[in-house]
């Protein structure tokens, strides 16, 4: 059976690749993939503590709330980073140094 630790171990890792792809990659791209990791990263972690729930299940309830919440913010990020590219004719968020022209 797995335990609560394995879980646990398994969302540090996902949290630590997710931190790693925002701070060292120039990509906007790569940037959202690894906010999207982190956030899976704590919706394990709520999974894996309501697992342990056993009055009304409010870890599943938070993880169904902030899943809805991670593809609303990735379909508005998109058309940010879409926006921003039909401008620019780039995605590096470094070359992006003025918002109007």
């Amino acid at each position: 059976m797995i335990s609560l630790t394995d879980f646990l171990v398994v969302s540090a890792v996902l949290f630590c690749i997710g931190l790693y792809m925002v701070v060292s990659k120039h990509n906007a791209i790569q940037i959202l993939i690894g906010i999207e990791l982190m956030l899976n990263a704590a919706i394990l972690n709520l999974v894996a503590f309501g697992k342990y729930d056993l009055f009304n299940n409010a870890g599943q309830m938070f993880a169904l709330f902030a899943i809805v919440l991670a593809a609303a913010t990735t379909a508005v990020a998109l058309a940010i980073i879409l926006n921003v590219y039909r401008q620019y004719k780039t995605i590096d968020p470094g070359k992006v140094d003025q918002l109007k022209d």
